[in-house]
């Protein structure tokens, strides 16, 4: 589980954060929305140590990761998993070797091993037979779940995905949805995803915080949001037709509520 509490961040004199206070649950699939430019990145970044808050604590499973020291920091970062926006592989390592990338760098099996590890992780995400090609020979979607089975090489106790599912087409986006609420179950990993994706949203957030102007708006699960009063979210998650109509099937015509 991760906690942050009382989560302030400035740049100069403009601050992006208010006075966050989140809890991200293990074993469900946490997610971030809002508007860009509301603070929703700003908050990964904080959270994952790419930014350090200006006030407040960022608390893995009762660990202040503010307060550590760079040390005490980087012996963390080996219980993350991080999948970025653009899968952020390796041009010219195979699929095999990108996945066993983590491994090479962190853990001490020997070469046997850390290969097995590799292609148990392909298998996870439906890639054996892949492990010869290169990024470039890959669909997009097929490099993302490259990602994914690099960010579990090491079984991270926490996973963070910067909007996985950006470029892909909604089909492929499910799929990857699918491994991602699978993986966080099975390993009852601590998932933060940072997403635009409101297939996503209605899909797999079993647990959502809502960022709006720097401040945690709202806070609730995917089935919450069809009943949601709050004016701000609903205007951000049913802003197209399709989901607007979902809503009012839902709530029997009832969008106007404050």
């Amino acid at each position: 589980m991760i906690e942050v509490r009382n989560l302030y961040k400035s740049f100069e004199d403009k601050e992006v954060l208010h006075d966050i206070n989140a809890t991200f649950e293990n074993g469900k699939t946490n997610l971030i929305i809002g508007q860009s430019g509301s603070g929703k990145t700003v908050l990964m970044k904080n959270i994952v140590g790419l930014l350090d808050p200006t006030k407040g604590e960022i608390l893995y499973d009762g660990r202040d990761f503010v307060a550590m020291s760079k040390r005490e920091k980087v012996m963390l970062r080996r219980e993350m998993g991080m999948i970025f926006q653009n899968a952020a592989l390796f041009d010219s390592l195979s699929v095999l070797e990108n996945v066993m990338f983590p491994l090479d760098m962190f853990s001490d099996m020997n070469l046997r091993e850390r290969q097995k590890r590799a292609m148990d992780c392909l298998d996870r995400v439906n890639l054996v037979g892949a492990e010869k090609k290169f990024p470039g020979e890959l669909s997009g979607g097929m490099q993302k779940r490259v990602a994914i089975a690099r960010a579990i090489a090491l079984n991270p106790k926490y996973l963070f995905c910067d909007e996985p599912n950006s470029g892909l087409d909604p089909k492929t986006s499910l799929v990857i949805d699918d491994l991602l609420h699978g993986i966080t179950q099975d390993f009852q990993t601590t998932t933060i995803i940072n997403t635009h994706d409101m297939n996503s949203v209605m899909g797999i957030g079993e647990n959502i915080i809502f960022i709006y102007k720097g401040t945690a708006a709202w806070t609730g699960n995917k089935d919450q949001i069809m009943t949601s009063t709050n004016q701000k979210l609903n205007d951000f998650i049913f802003a197209s037709d399709l989901f607007k109509k979902v809503k009012e099937e839902v709530t029997g015509g009832g969008m106007d509520e404050k």
